[in-house]
């Protein structure tokens, strides 16, 4: 997060005006964290960052608000590694840590670490996150070897805390990050009995993108006399983001989006259900487009690899649910693509957000059929933004202009995975020919394009588990079902045993299927 910024006049509200801010240590970040910052590249603050600093740093409990991609991480990162690093324990105690960052997602939480975790080793302070889909095991191993921030997904930490694993009475500074989005997906119960297992005079810092869905019932009742800072309005969209509507027969709608991901760069496209991620990844691939899902239906190392791929490159293209919408950062986003445009406007504005971040420019594309044209302009209207509006058909030759370059195709992937394993090891035999696909040898064994994503259902929000956060109540394990999840015609799975969490299992090919050596065609601008 680099370049100049200006810092809002600070108080309970903050005012209008600006004025310029040198650096982080014109804020009172201390010289080591300000040191730490400079060799991660990080060498002047956002406006977010600039507003609320001085007071979290003064230990005040701050209610900080502003758009996606403004900055917010670093926001309460750095007071949070300040006040640790001001008084380090002389041993970390076993199943208490300091600080506790709380996340409504995997991925957020995972990006939260991946940000402190550089400036807390140097400060010999240890992070730790936790958040199901995964084995518990690890997670109670390291608390019990002491841990200093903890960023966590409610319901799993939930789990850790009923069974004694995790005791917060040590907490010094609490930060509740996208509270808005916690709340929308029903995890304000839980929340709050684990803030009321924090001590009450321990500093808590709020961030949210409005005051929405109850957030303010947290505000008031765990937040002491916060000051409050609103940063870049949550309902307008940064100048640097231009705004499409493509308004396409229902049967140009797939050439289209081939068109526009086989565009050099990254492209992030979202779906309204997981069922359509699933379908679109495997119509893009088929296609030639390297692709790779993102959805509640997949177990969390899928998830996590796939994201990897798509980080890194290896695929181009995200095709994601709104699961992608917060807490998501790949650097170089060029392109968003709402394929189904959202149900209201804060998730447009939202999903939006995964581009034209930290002062870079994006692009956003929104997919118009005749029978959406009433929706799409209402959303639009309500998201505050004048979208240029355009009926077109593939190779019209305003897909170049948004999406330049020369379109790149490759082979269809073949199956290069090993075979799944049943639930006890052993190895189902899966045989594909044609694109049909067939499993065999496995107990939860998927056909077609068959979800049995029968688990629990809550993974589709990543981590909604807020019922076995009850005191004393201990998560039950989920079902059985696997959701095969791959690319191209063909792919053979067998079936498993859900694990702990409840969470069906899925298996996706992922970039690792996809050779950069294979490409057999490639276009310019126009079909």
């Amino acid at each position: 997060m680099n370049g100049s910024a200006t810092q809002p006049v600070a108080g309970d509200q903050a005012a209008a005006g600006d004025q310029t801010v040198a650096s982080f240590a014109d804020l009172g970040v201390p010289a080591a964290l300000v040191a730490a910052l400079g060799r991660v590249g990080i060498n002047a603050p956002f406006p977010i960052q600039a507003a609320t600093l001085p007071d979290a740093l003064a230990g005040r409990d701050l209610l900080g608000r502003g758009r996606t991609g403004s900055g917010k991480t670093y926001a309460f990162a750095l007071p949070v590694l300040a006040r640790l690093a001001a008084t380090p324990p002389t041993s970390r105690r076993p199943g208490r840590p300091r600080a506790l960052i709380l996340a409504p997602t995997r991925e957020l939480a995972t990006q939260i670490e991946a940000t402190i975790a550089p400036l807390a080793a140097e400060l010999s302070l240890r992070t730790l996150t936790v958040f199901g889909g995964v084995s518990a095991r690890p997670q109670v191993s390291a608390l019990r070897a002491g841990v200093d921030i903890l960023i966590a997904c409610p319901g799993r930490l939930a789990d850790h805390v009923s069974t004694g694993h995790a005791v917060l009475d040590a907490i010094e500074i609490t930060v509740l990050d996208e509270a808005d989005h916690m709340a929308d997906l029903g995890f304000l119960p839980v929340v709050k009995r684990l803030l009321d297992r924090t001590p009450a005079d321990s500093q808590r810092l709020l961030f949210s993108a409005t005051l929405d869905s109850g957030v303010d019932v947290l505000v008031r009742r765990y937040l002491s006399k916060p000051v409050t800072h609103s940063v870049d309005s949550a309902a307008s969209p940064p100048a640097a983001m231009t705004h499409h509507v493509l308004r396409v027969r229902p049967d140009d709608r797939l050439p289209v989006l081939i068109d526009l991901a086989a565009a050099p760069g990254r492209a992030l496209v979202f779906t309204r259900t997981k069922r359509g991620a699933k379908k679109l990844t495997s119509q893009l691939v088929a296609s030639g487009v390297p692709a790779v899902e993102l959805h509640g239906n997949l177990a969390q190392n899928v998830r996590t690899r796939n994201l990897a791929a798509f980080s890194s490159g290896h695929a181009g293209t995200l095709v994601a649910t709104d699961i992608a919408a917060r807490g998501i950062h790949v650097d170089d986003v060029a392109l968003v693509i709402h394929a189904d445009p959202p149900a209201e406007h804060k998730a447009y504005l939202h999903r939006s957000g995964r581009t034209a971040r930290a002062g870079a420019s994006g692009i956003v594309v929104t997919l118009m059929t005749d029978d959406q044209v009433a929706d799409v302009r209402d959303l639009t209207r309500q998201a505050g933004i004048n979208p240029k509006i355009t009926p077109l058909r593939p190779g019209d030759s305003l897909l170049a202009e948004l999406a330049p370059g020369e379109r790149t195709f490759t082979a269809p992937p073949v199956l290069t995975t090993p075979p799944a394993t049943d639930g006890r090891g052993r190895a189902g035999t899966g045989r594909a020919a044609g694109g049909r696909r067939s499993t065999t040898g496995g107990r939860g064994g998927t056909t077609g394009e068959r979800h049995a994503a029968t688990g629990d259902r809550r993974a589709a929000t990543g981590e909604r588990r807020t019922a076995t956060a009850a005191a004393g109540g201990r998560g039950g394990r989920g079902g059985r079902g696997t959701a095969s999840s791959g690319a191209g015609g063909a792919s053979g799975r067998s079936g498993g045993q859900g694990g702990a969490g409840g969470e069906a299992p899925a298996a996706s090919r992922g970039a690792a299927a996809f050779s950069s050596g294979s490409r057999v065609g490639t276009r310019r601008g126009r079909h």
